[in-house]
């Protein structure tokens, strides 16, 4: 599996955006003003996208790439052929957009890059196999020896949460969870952040990047490794502007997205 090689100084993140075009729009229209030297925009899934919708709005923000980090909810049925048709190669979907393989490796302005992407849908027994759920959605045993085979990693994407977060925002999400999901789904869930955890350990990057959770938040473990919890569409800190050379975060609020986004 050969690294995706890129020059940027400084990438947009974007959590889950479920579709949803409307905030994509405003998304376009805001970063050239909120971050006008961003060409690429790493997504950290629940994406399924049309890429004939998104195109426009990429050329018209500037963007030339966009890097899929696939999540639960995505069209595994036309996701999985593709990229088992081409293992462990990024899959352009679009001019614009790419489906990172699982695992995935790049390299951002000189800094190493590990993508896992997936994770565990706890409202699967509301869904229909086939229809809105996939059981590709998971992070199976496979990739998480081959994310760790790849070695150390500056920046880790990932859909999912690792097990015992230092994000308290999540620990308060996931302390709710059994009073409103069954304990079987449960159970897959935590062993999908276990698997997380599994590579997040053994590659262990300065910092963690998801989404899934759908509450944005940040916390630092014992031995000092950033997570960062990005929120989903129409939440704040669904966008933040990733330094590379820093891996520091900015995360424009709401009102300063619509507000850039009124002055295009």
């Amino acid at each position: 599996m050969s690294a995706i090689a890129l020059s940027d100084k400084r990438v947009a993140v974007c959590g889950d955006w479920h579709g949803n075009i409307g905030w994509l729009r405003m998304l376009s229209r805001a970063l050239p003003n909120l971050a006008y030297d961003v060409r690429t925009i790493l997504q950290l899934g629940d994406w399924w996208m049309d890429p004939l919708e998104t195109d426009p709005l990429f050329a018209e923000a500037g963007i030339d790439r966009v890097f899929v980090t696939v999540g639960n909810h995505e069209p595994f049925d036309l996701i999985s052929p593709l990229l088992a048709a081409h293992p462990g190669a990024a899959i352009r979907v679009s001019d614009v957009t790419w489906i990172l393989p699982r695992p995935a490796r790049l390299i951002i302005g000189g800094r190493t890059v590990l993508s896992l992407g997936g994770a565990a849908s706890v409202d699967r027994i509301w869904r229909t196999e086939g229809l809105d759920w996939w059981p590709e959605e998971a992070i199976s045993d496979e990739q998480v020896a081959a994310a760790i085979t790849g070695g150390t990693a500056d920046l880790m994407l990932t859909h999912e949460s690792p097990a015992d977060t230092p994000v308290r925002a999540v620990q308060e999400v996931l302390g709710t969870n059994p009073n409103r999901f069954p304990a079987e789904a449960l159970a897959e869930s935590a062993k999908s952040r276990a698997r997380v955890s599994e590579v997040w350990d053994a590659a262990r990057p300065e910092l963690l990047l998801h989404g899934h959770m759908h509450t944005p938040g940040g916390g630092v473990a014992e031995d000092g490794r950033r997570v960062v919890s990005l929120g989903r569409d129409i939440q704040e800190d669904n966008l933040a502007i990733l330094d590379m050379t820093t891996l520091t975060l900015e995360t424009p609020s709401l009102n300063e997205i619509r507000n850039a986004a009124r002055r295009r």
